[in-house]
């Protein structure tokens, strides 16, 4: 069983920064691929960002490329999200979610919530304006 804890959210004005931590347990973290997904009050979640084990490809939604940055260490078995310039629309719940499923060769993390079989209860991240 795969056990996920976010950290890091808090309150922060337009234009600031905040780092996301999530650290697993459980299973085998290197063979993971990670996600961050956020839901903001009223709308569905969505993915943000992704990051593959084999081969560490990043993805991005395109409103946070070039601000957001994810990456991974797998010997703390931890994912980040390095979130700058951020903005009021950036407010929401973020979680951290696994896909267990190891790909090898041309891969990207999906963008699919079902695809992720373990998610954490998420984190709340608010950008005031």
């Amino acid at each position: 069983q795969v056990q996920l804890v976010e950290s890091g959210g808090g309150l922060v004005q337009a234009g600031g920064s905040l780092r996301l931590s999530c650290t697993a347990s459980g299973g085998t973290f290197s063979r993971f691929t990670m996600a961050w997904f956020r839901q903001a009050p009223g709308k569905e979640r969505e993915f943000v960002a992704g990051i593959v084990a084999s081969n560490s490809m990043e993805d991005y939604l395109g409103s946070v490329k070039g601000r957001f940055t994810i990456s991974r260490d797998n010997v703390k078995n931890t994912v980040r999200l390095q979130m700058n310039s951020l903005k009021p629309e950036d407010t929401a719940v973020y979680f951290c979610a696994a896909d267990v499923k190891y790909c090898v060769g041309l891969c990207h993390a999906s963008r699919l919530e079902d695809e992720y079989g373990y998610w954490g209860e998420g984190t709340q991240v608010t950008v005031s304006s």
